[in-house]
């Protein structure tokens, strides 16, 4: 009877989630697990797009039944950045946006800004 069984067993995945290494950038991305992986889909999250860069490390996780279907879902959070508790911090190069409290920090690069721009209320830029 057991040997009957091991037919209608679906193949377990060998868990759910692997930290590998970007080897082709952009979506979908290329990612060297225990081998590499290409075509792997991107997920950020909502009102957020990314791109991870050759070589960053990131988290795949193994979706579909067997989990024959992987994704890239994120990068560690642990760099040599300082967030605290309940901040964000969008960064890409030097350049950063930070949102801490109601107060948004933007530091390095060039600020665009189109359309109504309002300050306290007030329109200081306006588009065209």
């Amino acid at each position: 009877m057991w040997i009957s069984e091991q037919g209608r067993r679906r193949p377990q995945a060998d868990g759910t989630a692997l930290v590998g290494q970007v080897t082709l950038p952009g979506d979908p991305a290329a990612v060297y697990l225990d081998g590499e992986r290409r075509e792997l889909p991107v997920y950020g999250p909502g009102g957020y797009i990314w791109r991870p860069a050759k070589d960053q490390q990131v988290l795949v996780l193994k979706t579909g039944a067997a989990g024959e279907a992987p994704c890239v879902a994120g990068t560690p959070c642990g760099e040599e950045r300082e967030v605290a508790p309940g901040e964000v911090l969008i960064y890409s190069g030097g350049s950063t946006v930070r949102l801490n409290g109601g107060n948004i920090t933007i530091s390095g690069g060039i600020v665009n800004l189109t359309g109504r721009v309002l300050v306290n209320g007030k329109i200081v830029v306006t588009e065209g």
